[in-house]
């Protein structure tokens, strides 16, 4: 079975405009909710991360959690930010992130395009691209509901 999707692209020219997607995505999330962040180095997933946090309630610093794998923080929702880019797809399945994936909280997974056989069928992927000084794209793919719904709503309301 091939899940449904939706796209929509932002374009972000100032960080507040990021921060203002990362707000929106935040208010929508529920517990289970999968969003996957891809780019290239310096693109902005851990930013963005930081700004989801923050329109979550997660007090405090949130930093990449590039060598630990996983970070834990307590918010609205518990937020579980992932970086996957220092380990394989068989090392992926073997942490058991699926716990994650489908617990009680918020998954955040950078660079999630690594390990595409554990990711949920229903998630938000984002690619951010850098255009410029300070201007990003931001492509956005929901595969499935909530996700699709998600999409729809940016490219009719915006942010």
């Amino acid at each position: 079975m091939t899940i449904s999707q939706e796209q929509f692209t932002f374009r972000s020219v100032a960080e507040a405009q990021t921060g203002a997607l990362a707000g929106f995505l935040a208010a929508q999330a529920v517990p289970g909710t999968v969003i996957v962040l891809d780019g290239d180095l310096g693109a902005g997933k851990t930013a963005f991360s930081k700004a989801f946090a923050s329109h979550l309630g997660v007090p405090g610093i949130v930093n990449s959690p590039t060598f630990t794998l996983i970070k834990e923080y307590e918010g609205r929702l518990p937020l579980y930010h992932m970086d996957v880019y220092r380990i394989t797809q068989d090392e992926a399945e073997d942490l058991g992130l699926d716990e994650y994936f489908y617990g009680a909280g918020v998954c955040l997974v950078e660079w999630g395009s690594i390990i595409p056989d554990i990711l949920p069928e229903q998630r938000l992927h984002m690619y951010i691209e850098t255009t410029d000084v300070g201007e990003r794209l931001i492509h956005l793919t929901g595969y499935g509901e909530p996700y699709e719904q998600w999409c729809r709503s940016l490219r009719e309301n915006g942010v």
